[in-house]
């Protein structure tokens, strides 16, 4: 049986991290909701304006901080569609040791950029989560380099759980918590912390109709592998929830549901508009989710989690003038 993390955990990660984490603003955009949607209360949880763009850099800091001198000095290294390799490049560079990224190959260039500016070595490998995965431990047992997995471990699992620690100190009257769902490191974090300080708030995981890993593996009981993924939202991508997330999750989750692309979109568009705020597509879903009523909210203040702002300019473009 998998052990889950406990409050008292996230509280210890939180002081960890405070010095390169930012505390991001819960932005309330109620005013601005179609008439529809105008009797919630809406407010949005701003982890694209942390460093390297992404709440990741909350799990990447943490596991840094709980390794050893001599783990971090070999280096490190990881798998990532991109935002967890933009944060542990950046984490890694703070402290002053080499990062190597093992991205897809059809990753944005933004977050390629991203990586590589903080000093990190990228190299390219499949599609797929389980492709890259791969790759990095092959180089992690070459090299002599130290593993950070993007989700599927304790320390960062305990490290993204801070942003729910905010959620509630800024709005302590929440009822609902919408995350975007990708491997569910952000989603176990976030409910363990939410539920562990007031039981009663709904947690809705959201991920997209063209990778529903996380609901699959719910309605089966254990974790399973989509033979493939695809959806404007690259960050959430993943093919196979963790085992230590997906515990997670059918411990502390109330409901997980999928949004077509669609409605990822128009949500961007909305956020631009609405809020002049640049999210990715995988920081968006949960405003579309939101703005649907999906996963059966409770009645009061409702707090979507806005995961990253990393998009390239051009799609940026193409994605607010879609028809």
């Amino acid at each position: 049986m998998t052990d889950l993390i406990s409050l008292a955990d996230i509280q210890h990660a939180a002081a960890r991290i405070r010095r390169v984490a930012r505390v991001t603003p819960l932005i309330d955009v109620s005013l601005s909701l179609p008439l529809a949607a105008s009797a919630s209360r809406l407010l949005l949880k701003c982890e694209n304006l942390q460093p390297a763009g992404a709440f990741k850099i909350r799990g990447a800091c943490n596991m840094l901080a709980c390794l050893g001198d001599a783990e971090r000095a070999r280096g490190v290294v990881t798998y990532s569609s991109g935002n967890h390799g933009q944060s542990l490049a950046l984490a890694a560079h703070l402290i002053g040791t080499r990062a190597v990224i093992v991205m897809p190959t059809t990753a944005p260039g933004v977050k390629v950029r991203g990586a590589r500016r903080y000093g990190a070595e990228v190299l390219f490998e499949g599609t797929t989560t389980l492709e890259r995965k791969s790759r990095a431990e092959a180089e992690a047992a070459s090299r002599g380099l130290t593993m950070v997995p993007p989700f599927d471990h304790p320390w960062i699992i305990e490290g993204q759980g801070t942003a729910g620690l905010e959620i509630l100190e800024q709005c302590p009257d929440v009822r609902t918590v919408y995350v975007p769902v990708g491997g569910g490191g952000l989603i176990s974090g976030i409910a363990t912390a939410v539920k562990g300080l007031n039981p009663e708030v709904r947690v809705v995981g959201v991920e997209p109709a063209g990778a529903p890993k996380m609901s699959t593996s719910l309605a089966a009981g254990h974790p399973v592998t989509l033979p493939k993924t695809s959806s404007v939202a690259d960050g959430l991508l993943a093919v196979r929830p963790g085992e230590i997330t997906f515990a997670h999750v059918q411990a502390r989750v109330d409901d997980v549901v999928t949004v077509e692309d669609t409605a990822i979109l128009h949500a961007l568009r909305w956020l631009f508009a609405e809020a002049r705020l640049v999210v990715e597509p995988s920081g968006a879903i949960t405003v579309a989710a939101a703005l649907a009523g999906a996963g059966h909210p409770a009645a009061g203040p409702m707090v979507a989690v806005l995961s990253g702002g990393n998009v390239e300019p051009d799609a940026f473009a193409r994605y607010l003038t879609a028809p």
